[in-house]
């Protein structure tokens, strides 16, 4: 049995001890605790025969949060479909798409930053606006901040974004075109791509998606981006909840030129395809399936 949500988890638990099966969970985030009884209720994601965690974070967390053996604990970073995220597999037609959907004509040439996710607070679009509002009005006039994702409700969220967006003057600047359903074709649509999340991100699978998509990526430098994006090789690790530090970032790569962003790109597509590829993390899943059924028999 391999549990990957705690409330199927504790049945899966007790149906496995009584009937003697291997029990594996993946513990893929840092739980809050913000309620007496949540760190028990927690804790049945580390109660596996193994205990798969989606990075080397959240293995980290893990030690630090509960008394585990670690020989029990297996670090399996997610993985991302190569054959999706491939530059090569998604034509133009699809890109031209996507930037129709976001109003930009065809002779638009600023540079588009992509923040891709759903919007709520702790992903960070309002730290990309206040961001953009510190850069010179020269240098905003040469970029583009698109914050694809879908609000799922929160409605009161999306209006503050609004807001703040209209109190800075930057309308023609920000563009929130709701959820997006090609994000192959949305990172190519880009130019770079950023994810700057309030609270570590237990892998981040949008930067190892635009990675993979030879997009430069600037990350928070917290939790799983540690990992993914290679600070001045593949992309830039900022501050985290900096707006100025992401500015800072941005004006860089701006006065870096198109040509060394597209490098770190192309070197951030190489990375990722060694190292966090669903083939990968398939074999190594499997592998631990062995591990406890030959050790169970």
């Amino acid at each position: 049995l391999h549990a990957r949500s705690r409330a199927p988890a504790w049945s899966a638990l007790t149906a496995a001890q009584r009937t003697g099966t291997p029990f594996v969970t993946t513990y893929h985030g840092a739980y809050s605790e913000n309620f007496p009884g949540k760190r028990w209720y927690n804790s049945v994601m580390a109660k596996g025969d193994r205990v798969i965690a989606n990075s080397a974070w959240i293995a980290d967390h893990v030690r630090a949060t509960y008394d585990i053996p670690e020989e029990k604990l297996v670090t399996i970073p997610r993985g991302v479909d190569l054959a999706a995220f491939d530059p090569k597999n998604v034509p133009d037609e699809r890109v031209a798409a996507v930037r129709a959907e976001w109003n930009f004509s065809s002779d638009d040439d600023r540079l588009v930053l992509l923040l891709p996710g759903r919007l709520t607070d702790w992903k960070g679009q309002a730290i990309a606006i206040e961001a953009l509002g510190i850069m010179h009005p020269e240098e905003r006039a040469k970029v583009s901040l698109v914050l694809a994702g879908d609000a799922q409700g929160r409605d009161k969220y999306v209006q503050q974004l609004i807001d703040r967006i209209d109190e800075l003057d930057m309308r023609k600047s920000v563009v929130l075109p709701g959820h997006c359903t090609d994000m192959p074709a949305a990172y190519l649509a880009s130019d770079i791509v950023l994810t700057p999340s309030k609270r570590p991100e237990a892998f981040g699978r949008t930067a190892a998606e635009a990675s993979a998509m030879q997009r430069c990526v600037i990350a928070a430098a917290h939790g799983g981006a540690l990992e993914t994006v290679i600070d001045g090789q593949t992309g830039a690790l900022v501050a985290p909840n900096d707006p100025s530090a992401l500015a800072g970032a941005i004006r860089a790569l701006l006065q870096m030129g198109r040509g060394a962003w597209e490098n770190m790109g192309a070197a951030g597509a190489i990375y990722i395809r060694s190292h966090f590829s669903k083939a990968k993390l398939q074999a190594a899943t499997l592998d631990v399936y062995r591990d406890v059924l030959y050790r169970k028999g």
